[in-house]
């Protein structure tokens, strides 16, 4: 394997669907392999691994093809008993270099590729001794910022691990969703059409951190800020989604602005970052980015992408960082609040401390907590809490001791294998139902 390199999506025959695909159930799975990852592409990640093809849709509920990467701890045997976490990741690109499927595996070229980062993330369920399914959610197309069909994609993404032989699960397996800011996007997508989408699922919660809340608010805010990039690459994945927005870019934009949407479909979201920090919109027009917000095509986008008016049927832990630098609190509190009108069971933890990056790796043990906890059929918590640090409790310094132990064997290459439970002394008590629902 020493100088393999994986063939990128758009060019790999694996990820092109078989003739007559469109006739199979949503989920089917169409075909699969064994696959190979590493840490940023070059320390081998020790787990067992595999991509799936399946049947899924697209926001017009259009037939594609899609692909997940599902993975168990290393050595581990089908087990019926186990439960199965659908990570979203935090993609933010349109660039299939930056898809999941692509930038988790040996030997890719992906420096920058925000997934490459969340491979801890990914470790850290899989040390838990659960299986891990992570769907390329932006489709073939990289359709960054498109509502509902990152839902539609996990969700099918879900049905085919569910019926793919070397995980040994089944229809009853409990599923929790999970992913960060992009990926915390793409997660609140997934709870929001699940009931709709997929009511055959036992999908027992789902945790988004720093969940983006409202899309078109966050675009004005960053745009001519340092974070400008994101602002750029969710306008050209827009474009894709919402082909009534090509004679607007064309009408109200320069042609300097348009080359550089271009350019951010094919870059990898990190260097776009340094590329186009502090581009203002408004430079490359005759209009400013508020009256470019207004014009009709944009305002009816707008109301579509955000994402609150359907209560996920499942409870939902959101974490978000009050002093958050990407996405404002303000716009999180506002989906919290549209969620428990709706009749959302929510708890909704708000960290003083941390700002956007680093909450993704603080908070990993209270995330993971939450979810083992559902896992384990103990009630879910509801409300809001704004505390100091989600790192300040007893539980999640154990939890911060068990990610220092997985990191180091992340970098070394050591197989993932699930730890010891933790001591229970400040969990609360299992529900009734905890025996039935963990295998035990």
């Amino acid at each position: 394997m020493r100088g393999y390199r994986p063939l990128r999506p758009d060019r790999d025959p694996f990820h092109r669907p078989p003739a007559g695909f469109e006739h199979r159930p949503p989920g089917a799975l169409l075909r699969s392999r064994v696959v190979e990852l590493a840490v940023f592409g070059v320390v081998p990640l020790r787990v067992s691994a595999w991509q799936l093809l399946y049947r899924s849709c697209d926001l017009n509920g259009e037939p594609e093809a899609s692909v997940t990467t599902v993975l168990l701890p290393r050595g581990a045997t089908p087990d019926q008993g186990r439960p199965l976490v659908s990570f979203q990741c935090a993609i933010d690109a349109l660039a299939p270099q930056c898809f999941p499927s692509y930038a988790l595996r040996r030997g890719a070229r992906s420096l920058g590729a925000i997934p490459q980062l969340e491979v801890p993330l990914i470790a850290a369920a899989l040390a838990r001794g659960w299986a891990v399914s992570v769907p390329d959610h932006g489709g073939p197309g990289g359709r960054f910022g498109a509502p509902r069909e990152p839902g539609y994609r996990a969700l099918d993404g879900i049905r085919a691990a569910l019926a793919f032989g070397p995980l040994g699960l089944d229809a009853s397996t409990p599923v929790a969703l999970w992913g960060y800011s992009g990926g915390g996007l793409a997660t609140v997508w997934t709870a929001e059409v699940a009931a709709r989408y997929a009511p055959e699922l036992a999908i027992v919660g789902a945790v988004a951190g720093s969940p983006v809340g409202d899309p078109g608010a966050a675009f004005v805010r960053l745009n001519g800020t340092l974070f400008a990039g994101f602002a750029m690459v969710f306008l050209a994945g827009l474009r894709r989604a919402y082909p009534q927005l090509e004679p607007v870019a064309r009408t109200q934009l320069r042609a300097r602005y348009l080359d550089m949407l271009a350019k951010a479909e094919v870059g990898a979201t990190l260097p776009l970052l340094a590329r186009l920090a502090g581009r203002d919109v408004g430079r490359y027009s005759d209009h400013d980015v508020d009256t470019l917000m207004r014009l009709p095509q944009m305002q009816s986008v707008i109301a579509d992408i955000r994402p609150g008016a359907v209560a996920p049927e499942m409870p939902l832990l959101i974490v978000q960082g009050v002093n958050d630098e990407i996405i404002a609190v303000e716009d999180i509190d506002a989906l919290v609040d549209r969620y428990t009108v709706a009749g959302a069971q929510v708890h909704y933890l708000r960290d003083r401390l941390s700002t956007h990056l680093p909450l993704q790796f603080i908070a990993i043990p209270a995330m993971l907590d939450w979810i083992a906890d559902r896992f384990a059929a103990i009630p879910a918590p509801t409300g809001t809490r704004t505390v100091r640090s989600v790192a300040a409790t007893r539980r999640a310094l154990r939890g911060h001791r068990a990610m220092a132990r997985l990191t180091a064997r992340l970098l070394a290459g050591q197989p993932i294998r699930p730890e010891p439970l933790a001591p229970q002394s400040d969990r609360p008590s299992r529900h009734p139902e905890a025996v039935r629902l963990t295998g035990s």
